[in-house]
């Protein structure tokens, strides 16, 4: 009775984890004012996307490597109900399924500023090794970015306050120093914007919501 227990709680992960793999292959949105970039614009932003994939590539390896040590450990008969529940709600975490709080960043963006340096910043984050982000309230997962005007950006259809906020729960010294370095993505935004200002501060606990979009991919189909 434990074992088919075991095994049906193992069969969710497994296919928590494979639905992971193809949303995480989804492509982001991207920004509509791309045609009006500067030639160093869209140097840094394919930089960024560039180094963005190549997270996603080591993400998807952990969870398949993680796929294969379940899998085995089914084979084998020696589950634990316990660490796959705890695996489980770390998946969930980690998708935007479910909300987390830790130590973090809260990044505070003052003035108009386009919505291409608002995603580099979060770019930067999740490069410096973001576990969560969210900004104005609202939890970042594949699909979601910020778009429109400058001066009335939004992010998931949600209009952007002044000063739009991003929390990112993550080793706090980490994130604050790949942001405000000499030269850093701070430093390179205020210089082109003068009228803007970023403030970087880092905070004991960060509480990042969950997200209210559905994650269940339209096409793909979970590999098990």
């Amino acid at each position: 009775m434990r074992r088919a227990s075991g095994r049906l709680a193992v069969g969710i992960v497994l296919a928590v984890l494979g639905f992971l793999v193809v949303v995480q292959l989804h492509t982001q949105a991207v920004d509509q004012g791309l045609s009006a970039l500067s030639i160093q614009d869209l140097t840094e932003l394919v930089a960024n996307v560039t180094a963005r994939n190549n997270q996603l590539r080591e993400e998807i390896a952990t969870l398949e490597a993680q796929h294969r040590t379940l899998s085995t450990a089914v084979q084998n008969g020696d589950t634990s109900t316990v660490g796959i529940r705890n695996d489980l709600t770390h998946v969930l975490a980690w998708s935007g399924a479910m909300g987390v709080t830790g130590a973090g960043v809260r990044v505070s963006v003052h003035g108009v500023v386009p919505a291409v340096a608002v995603n580099g910043l979060i770019n930067e984050l999740r490069n410096a090794g973001a576990e969560a982000i969210s900004i104005g309230g609202v939890r970042l997962v594949a699909g979601v970015v910020v778009d429109g005007m400058p001066g009335s950006l939004s992010v998931g259809g949600v209009p952007l306050a002044d000063p739009a906020i991003v929390l990112a729960v993550g080793q706090p010294e980490t994130l604050a120093g790949s942001l405000s370095r000499a030269g850093g993505l701070v430093a390179q935004m205020t210089a082109r914007y003068p009228d803007a200002s970023v403030n970087v501060d880092s905070l004991d606990l960060v509480t990042i919501p969950p997200t209210d979009r559905d994650l269940s991919p339209v096409l793909g189909r979970p590999r098990l």
